[in-house]
């Protein structure tokens, strides 16, 4: 396995209209949601370690810890970048970051496992 602490990846997207905390029904406002801005969150964790897993593996998250401090309007250039900090074993630790064009909009420590896929859906 070639995890290793520091790797890191950036991903970015514009706010649309499925990404609004009044779609998400996290709120009312066509903003960007606090949902959508944590699954792109956890999407960038995985595309910051998944072209180095081991061939048959996964991960899941377990825990994440979010902060979102800033609005941001619809067709906004969300950046988001998510770096390795700690790897345990198959426990994997992130600290992500997310902007927009104005500045930092949330923050983010997450919380991933190395998974057998087969063997864990074969336990649900």
């Amino acid at each position: 396995m070639a995890l290793t602490e520091g790797l890191s990846a950036t991903q970015e997207m514009l706010v649309g209209e499925n990404n609004t905390a009044k779609y998400h029904g996290s709120g009312k406002l066509d903003v960007y949601a606090t949902p959508a801005m944590v699954a792109f969150m956890e999407s960038t964790a995985v595309a910051c370690v998944d072209k180095d897993l081991e061939e048959g593996t996964d991960t899941v998250g377990i825990q994440i810890d979010t902060k979102h401090i800033k609005a941001s309007k619809l067709n906004a250039k969300i950046s988001c970048t998510a770096k390795l900090v700690k790897v345990d074993g198959k426990k994997l630790t992130f600290e992500i970051e997310a902007s927009d064009e104005e500045g930092q909009i949330g923050s983010a420590y997450h919380v991933r496992y190395i998974i057998d896929p087969v063997k864990f859906m074969s336990r649900l």
